[in-house]
């Protein structure tokens, strides 16, 4: 792997010497813009608006745009002066646990590697605080000329570094939220429960990208001068108005439990309630526990009581030494 970034990760005093490297790869496949007439490349140059020619990169510099419409220009010497102190470390400024982050702040991910046999010591120290406290660092760090914010965890035997957005950098969630207010019963929680059970767990390294495998099998095809093969058209999936939830929930039980393997006229997956709704059962306890009293009136229970199971059997023996001792 190719390091992008060489530095050092501050841990309290200690200094950890570390290469960056970039831990995930784009697998899509690209397309260049053509002429449909000739099939030539379309490319972009650049070019100055005011005197309408195109430049070099070496003529091209940075400048902000203000709200008036001028441009200040920046320099690499004015960004390069600024009292930043994570130019070229990854400042850790606290241990959190783990699940404190909001994958919402989640970003590029890397990989950080000790840079030389001095650093192979202190990074082994990092690495095993971080997977006995069972936490995760945060860090600042600078790159491509921005501070970032960083969160630092153990990938096998390896600390990795994912990039965080800002917390301002996060939107909002309140004008997502459905408008309307939706009262859900317990029956339909009851069956979307019995529908994750169904669907149950996944092998992340079973998924793969159908969509690039068809694209590429579509290239071959038209590459070797065959006709590409038809394709598989989805089921479809309606116009999105449920008319009866519980039943399409049903529905989606069996078909899951199908494509699991199981047999078609094979019984759908016990529906049973969600711990922290169990209230359902117990109305049911209520009513049955008056049940047995209204069958039999108040003389009659004290008779029972005289002439009951074997089980009361001791209290049958007691009765006649009361009546001997009066």
């Amino acid at each position: 792997m190719r390091s992008i970034w060489n530095g050092a990760i501050s841990f309290g005093l200690v200094s950890i010497p570390i290469k960056l490297m970039t831990a995930t790869e784009n697998h899509s496949v690209s397309f260049r813009q053509v002429h449909l007439e000739d099939g030539g490349r379309i490319r972009y140059r650049k070019v100055c608006e005011l005197e309408d020619k195109e430049v070099d990169t070496a003529e091209i510099g940075k400048g902000y745009a203000d709200a008036d419409g001028s441009v200040i220009p920046i320099t690499d010497e004015d960004l390069a002066a600024l009292p930043t102190n994570t130019a070229k470390t990854i400042e850790i400024l606290a241990f959190v646990p783990a699940n404190s982050i909001d994958p919402l702040q989640m970003d590029t991910a890397y990989y950080l590697s000790a840079n030389g046999v001095h650093a192979t010591k202190p990074y082994t120290l990092l690495r095993e605080a971080l997977k006995q406290s069972k936490k995760v660092a945060i860090a600042k760090f600078a790159l491509r000329g921005k501070e970032r914010l960083g969160m630092l965890r153990v990938v096998d035997d390896v600390i990795a570094m994912h990039g965080l957005l800002w917390p301002d950098e996060i939107r909002s969630p309140d004008e997502v939220a459905p408008d309307t207010h939706v009262t859900v019963r317990d029956a339909e929680l009851d069956l979307a429960d019995a529908l994750m059970d169904t669907l149950g767990e996944v092998d992340m390294a079973s998924l793969h990208d159908d969509y690039r495998a068809a694209v590429e099998e579509l290239i071959a095809a038209k590459a070797s001068g065959e006709l590409p093969a038809e394709p598989t058209k989805p089921a479809p999936s309606g116009d999105g108005k449920v008319i009866d939830l519980a039943a399409v929930l049903e529905r989606s039980v069996r078909a899951a439990k199908e494509a699991r393997g199981g047999s078609p006229g094979e019984e759908m997956a016990e529906v049973t309630s969600m711990e922290g709704r169990k209230r359902k059962k117990a109305p049911a306890k209520k009513k049955a526990a008056p049940a047995t009293p209204k069958k039999t009136t108040s003389g009659a229970a004290k008779s029972t009581k005289k002439t009951g199971s074997s089980s009361t059997g001791a209290k049958k023996k007691s009765t006649p030494r009361k009546k001997t001792s009066a």
